[in-house]
């Protein structure tokens, strides 16, 4: 699969049913050395007040990827799962 075959995908966590981002609005971590996608990186939904004060990012890691429809990615994502992480910036 190509990563232009991702663009456009929502992004939907099985684990609450979160609508979580949509690929393209998002960053990929890549492993340079073998070309494979180590997570998606989504921004934080933007409103007025949190333009400014609190950036916030949602990693998801590559293994929490349970399918990729032709209109959406699974993820299973809770947040005591080792690799839920968010970072602020």
């Amino acid at each position: 699969m190509r990563m232009t075959d991702l663009i456009g995908k929502e992004i939907v966590n099985i684990y609450n049913g979160a609508r979580l981002g949509v690929v393209g609005e998002s960053d990929m971590d890549i492993d340079v050395d073998s070309g494979e996608i180590r997570s998606i990186i989504l921004p934080k939904k933007n409103n007025i007040i949190n333009l400014w004060v609190d950036r916030q990012q949602l990693v998801i890691p590559w293994d929490a990827v349970k399918k990729i429809g032709a209109e959406v990615i699974i993820v299973d994502l809770d947040q005591t799962s080792p690799g839920y992480q968010r970072y602020s910036f």
